[in-house]
């Protein structure tokens, strides 16, 4: 049987990282049947949009993606692709694993920790209005009549929309997640001491859900910012989070600094229907075709999508493999070396072919934390 999976190259770096996870899952012995499609950049070159409608379509109709980084214009320009994906297929659930790998450098050891995130709410929710637009000052008017806040008129706004029915769906959601794969304790992130008509929402909501799981997984709330602190301290401590959208972005990126960068992070939007599967990482357009990024974090998100599609032994074969030239430290890139100009650094196809040979020896290290890589 092959799995139809849209396949989606993305900008800069990303036709390089996405075609050697291509390679490390076809190594894996599972079938795909490949849609190739594009989205960003090379998609407004060609469709006048960075997102084209049959993009989407085929994405809808195979249910599963897996995409290269996208360059996302800062300040100006098209709104995040992925934020629109997010959106369009209600990818409500972003998930992204921060594990220790031995032979990466990081600040600290031994995390195994997950990221679960609210995608389709709060600030991300899209609900702008500029400085000096009329709709801001508008909403700036009202505003000052319903809470006599004194907002400067020049402000642009933010909307920050939480609510209850989408708060239990991500709840619910890390809860059987952490089920599936074994997972001792759930935390719920939040500030609901500052915002208690969105964060405190959030909070009771996930109080509430979590009496349905009590005596299968632990439950408990911290807020963002102390949080963020015992992060630093004793990341040992967590073990599924699950977080608002900004929380959960920024969060994920502090988690992935534990274990040594974005490199190593693997990424998954996940829908009732649809799944899409990404590197954490931008698209690093300096770096375009030079044939030099690490391709871990894309490979483990090409795992994340075996697991996701019930191939468990396959996921499992990759991610070890992985970790076994990691932990060899000789067929890595230069931000994997003990120094970035160290000679002996190979490029992105050729750890992606010392990953492939290795999994095809069978040659992979125990693990210390268990079978299951999630």
């Amino acid at each position: 049987m092959a799995y139809d999976v849209v396949f989606i190259p993305g900008d800069g770096i990303g036709p390089e990282v996405a075609d050697a996870a291509r390679r490390c899952l076809e190594a894996t012995g599972v079938t795909f049947s490949w849609r190739e499609h594009i989205a960003g950049e090379a998609a407004i070159a060609k469709f006048g949009t960075p997102l084209p409608d049959e993009t989407l379509k085929a994405i809808r109709e195979t249910g599963v993606a897996i995409k290269g980084p996208i360059t996302t214009p800062i300040g100006k320009g098209f709104r995040s692709v992925n934020v629109a994906l997010r959106k369009q297929l209600d990818l409500f659930a972003c998930v992204r694993p921060c594990r220790s790998y031995e032979g990466v450098r990081a600040p600290v050891k031994d995390v195994n920790l997950l990221i679960v995130r609210e995608n389709t709410e709060d600030l991300y929710a899209g609900i702008e209005f500029a400085s000096g637009s009329k709709e801001a000052s508008q909403l700036i008017r009202q505003i000052k009549q319903w809470t006599d806040q004194p907002l400067r008129e020049e402000s642009g706004i933010s909307i920050k929309p939480i609510s209850a029915a989408a708060t239990e769906r991500i709840v619910r959601f890390a809860f059987e997640y952490a089920i599936r794969h074994g997972r001792k304790k759930v935390t719920a992130i939040h500030k609901a001491n500052i915002m208690k008509h969105t964060d405190g929402l959030f909070m009771e909501t996930s109080r509430r859900v979590a009496k349905g799981y009590e005596g299968r997984v632990a439950f408990e709330d911290r807020l963002v910012d102390a949080t963020c602190m015992q992060l630093v301290l004793r990341p040992q401590e967590f073990d599924v989070l699950v977080l608002p959208n900004l929380y959960g972005d920024i969060l994920s990126d502090l988690c992935a600094g534990l274990v040594g960068g974005l490199g190593v992070a693997p990424g998954a939007n996940i829908g009732e229907r649809t799944a899409v599967f990404e590197a954490v990482h931008g698209s690093a357009p300096k770096y375009q075709g030079k044939n030099k990024v690490n391709p871990a974090a894309m490979i483990l998100s090409g795992m994340m999508m075996l697991e996701h599609l019930g191939e468990r032994d396959a996921a499992r074969r990759l991610e070890q493999a992985v970790r076994a030239v990691l932990q060899e430290g000789r067929h890595v890139t230069y931000d994997l070396k003990p120094t970035r100009d160290d000679p002996t650094a190979v490029g992105t196809r050729e750890m992606a072919d010392a990953i492939i040979a290795t999994m095809k020896r069978g040659q992979t290290p125990s693990d210390k934390k268990g079978s299951d890589p999630f």
